[in-house]
């Protein structure tokens, strides 16, 4: 990592670096690049989110309904929401390897990893969102539960400050934009439609289906007001 003195580096940390900096301040860029530029720390996120793709797997094995082995395989991805949330997340992550040594700014754009990073930031505020909405619809169902209510919403609500890593070096395009949200509506459909929803205590109504429509919609809305544009050189662009 750049160990340049404090007041240079303050410099480069207000800078809007092709509009990622002021667009993305739920993270502070400095906090950023000491988390992205350093092999231990980059590590260590990869490792985590890794983890809790295990980990959510093992939670979705645990429920009794509907059980995993009684949904197909093949529609796994769309009913484990959260690992898929941490496998993108580790996938996205992973593509900083190569960088390392090199400051944020140098790290690979082109319009794959616009799509991988658009959606994955999608992803991970929607499952962060839709968590709290549902497990607080019925709040009684879940509290004081330890792991079931405050083990499930912190770790889900750690999404959203994830994602917005996403923009310090990741870049977006309205068609990242266009497929992430047909991909969350979809994922609403089949969840409400086919009844794939991540297990609950309780049945889902309108209100829970109105409002996972909503956090979709919120977070693609919000993928778009944080990602620099993708360039046709692969710069950022406003």
């Amino acid at each position: 990592m750049d160990e340049s003195p404090a007041g240079d580096g303050r410099a480069d940390d207000e800078r809007a670096d092709g509009g990622a900096t002021d667009r993305s301040a739920v993270i502070p860029r400095r906090w950023a690049r000491y988390y992205l530029e350093n092999a231990p720390s980059l590590l260590w996120l990869i490792f985590a989110n890794v983890a809790g793709v295990f980990v959510g797997f093992f939670f979705y094995l645990s429920v009794e309904e509907p059980a995993l082995a009684s949904v197909d395989t093949l529609a796994w991805p769309v009913y484990m929401d959260s690992p898929v949330a941490t496998l993108l997340m580790a996938l996205a992550l992973a593509t900083l390897l190569p960088n390392l040594g090199r400051r944020l700014d140098a790290a690979p754009a082109n319009l794959v990893l616009a799509y991988l990073y658009t959606v994955t930031f999608v992803w991970l505020v929607e499952t962060g969102l839709w968590t709290a909405l549902a497990l607080n619809l019925h709040f009684g169902l879940y509290f004081p539960d330890l792991w079931r209510y405050f083990g499930v919403l912190v770790t889900h609500l750690l999404f959203v400050p994830e994602a917005y890593l996403l923009p310090h070096f990741g870049r977006t395009t309205p068609g990242a934009l266009g497929l992430a949200l047909a991909l969350a509506l979809g994922n609403d459909l089949v969840d409400y439609g086919f009844g794939l929803h991540p297990p609950l205590r309780y049945e889902p109504g309108l209100v829970l289906v109105a409002g996972s429509v909503a956090t979709s919609v919120l977070a693609v809305g919000l993928a778009a007001r944080a990602f620099p544009r993708l360039g046709a050189d692969g710069a950022a662009g406003r």
